[in-house]
């Protein structure tokens, strides 16, 4: 009779599970920096928005933003220079023209076990993990 034996199958079978091992690893890896990369992309943005912001109102030096973390959405006096970022992300703190701020993503974990808090300075430069 025509067919595999017991033995060819579990081989296949142990063969597909040692390039799943390799495979999901790495697609993690990827995706975790995907998501870094997209809070750099928003907290550039979001100092951009401040920056202009501070520019057309010069009495101002501090403002107050809120994320909705569910769809990314903008509240505040940024909400008429940015919309959204990326959902899930947070935004720590106030802006100002000069004082550092964080964000979080709770996927955004940079090769650790939990959510890695970021630190990113007046600019939306990376300055922290």
């Amino acid at each position: 009779t025509k067919g595999f034996t017991l033995v060819e199958i579990m081989i296949v079978v142990v063969i597909i599970g040692l390039l799943a091992a390799m495979a999901i690893p790495a697609f993690q890896k990827v995706r975790d920096n995907s998501i870094g990369k997209a809070m750099e992309n928003d907290a550039r943005q979001i100092a951009s928005a401040a920056q202009q912001y501070f520019l057309e109102n010069s009495a101002v030096t501090d403002i107050t933003v809120t994320v909705t973390s569910t769809n990314g959405q903008i509240g505040g006096v940024l909400s008429s220079y940015v919309k959204n970022i990326s959902k899930g992300t947070t935004l720590t703190g106030s802006l100002s023209l000069d004082q550092p701020f964080t964000m979080t993503n709770p996927q955004y974990r940079n090769g650790t076990a939990a959510a890695v808090v970021v630190s990113f300075n007046a600019e939306g430069k990376r300055t922290g993990p």
